[in-house]
């Protein structure tokens, strides 16, 4: 009787802000399903590093402890990618510590480095006799954040931003256009077609969106992702709005377009905090006027829109024959700003709707089944 190939679980999650003291409590909840499937991935935010001076002419972001890289191998997180727009905040230093602290926290970074070269540079880890590989990109700038063969920094997606007014109305809302520069989605996709060759899995992470706001997809975030499904990738992890967005199939992969957050603690967003210098406490008045919310402020470490505490676990399923299915386990942010993965019931079924709903309102294809505490992405892999 032959045996059955060899199933592997990747499991990816959006963002990561350990900038709160004791984080591996934060993951503590989330950490058994982390540490059950065969590669985890998620998404460093901001730079790890003892570096103090600020590089960033955009919204900066402190510093995190070194240290806490360790809580994320300790949770079962594998690889984590690096590419967005804070990862040079602390400059040159910054970049390079946080690949450097990354590694010897022993996870496997990708999507920044000491030069364009290396941030191009995928992770590559083997599972089950399949070997899996990912890139990262960032797709919102700033432009100092992108590195290139003299600079660290990020790789990146260019991607440019078009107003036009079309009505008679100086100075009125306008129309806002975005598409991706040509040469830098080609970049990307060669990217993702020369590692399609060298490996058995192709997951892309793609930092985009417009922050802090519920269900809307831009216009250039679908080309982008679907550019890296023709390219190759079997699968796409969007991150960088802290909200949700909803789930795409494209040629029977799956991209989700945004995976909002997951341990995103810190005080530099807090009202009246000590933390982040003048320009972030400007940031924080400006957010409610920009975007309509205040953080609940019973939660000082998470200050994020109420909707961001639905939250999932993607998980995507592959043997020697491809991709076999996907889908995701819903999550909720809990009062501590933990991650708790839910069983199936009732606040389950709420994270769920809430994701079909954001789905449905972008026009997106995604639909979904329920299979114990996961829901499948119909359409997928071999998931009729």
């Amino acid at each position: 009787m032959t045996a059955a190939p060899a199933t592997i679980t990747v499991a990816s999650v959006g963002d990561l802000i350990l900038d709160e003291p004791d984080p591996a409590s934060y993951l503590a909840a989330s950490a058994p399903l982390l540490r059950g499937v065969d590669v985890a991935i998620g998404h460093v935010e901001v730079p790890h590093t003892t570096a103090t001076a600020s590089a960033s002419t955009d919204v900066p972001a402190p510093p995190a402890d070194p240290a806490a890289l360790g809580a994320l191998t300790d949770a079962g997180f594998h690889v984590v990618t690096l590419a967005g727009n804070h990862i040079y905040d602390l400059g040159d230093a910054g970049v390079v510590d946080t690949v450097r602290h990354a590694r010897e926290a022993g996870l496997v970074p990708t999507g920044a480095g000491a030069t364009l070269a290396e941030a191009r540079t995928p992770a590559v880890i083997e599972r089950g006799g399949l070997r899996v590989g990912v890139l990262s990109y960032n797709c919102v700038g700033p432009r100092e954040s992108w590195a290139t063969s003299g600079k660290p920094g990020c790789a990146y997606v260019h991607v440019l931003t078009h107003y036009e007014l079309d009505h008679a109305s100086p100075g009125g809302p306008p129309r806002i256009y975005t598409f991706a520069d040509p040469d830098s989605l080609d970049a990307m996709a060669a990217d993702v077609a020369a590692l399609r060759a060298d490996v058995d899995v192709v997951l892309v992470s793609l930092h985009k969106g417009v922050g802090h706001t519920p269900a809307a997809v831009a216009m250039y975030e679908r080309p982008v992702a679907r550019a890296a499904i023709d390219a190759g990738a079997d699968a796409v992890f969007g991150h960088h709005a802290h909200i949700m967005r909803g789930i795409e199939v494209h040629r029977g992969r799956p991209i989700f377009h945004g995976l909002g957050n997951f341990v995103t603690v810190t005080h530099a967003l807090t009202p009246g905090g000590d933390r982040g210098g003048a320009e972030l406490q400007e940031w924080s008045r400006r957010r409610k006027e920009l975007y309509g919310f205040a953080p609940d402020p019973a939660m000082p470490q998470y200050p994020f829109h109420p909707q961001s505490r639905n939250t999932v676990v993607a998980l995507c399923r592959f043997d020697a024959g491809g991709l076999v299915e996907a889908g995701f386990a819903p999550c909720w942010i809990d009062d501590t700003a933990s991650p708790v993965p839910l069983e199936a019931g009732p606040q389950a079924d709420a994270v769920a709707g809430y994701v079909e709903q954001i789905t449905r309102s972008a026009g997106l294809n995604g639909r979904f089944v329920r299979r114990g505490a996961e829901l499948l992405i119909s359409g997928v892999g071999r998931t009729p």
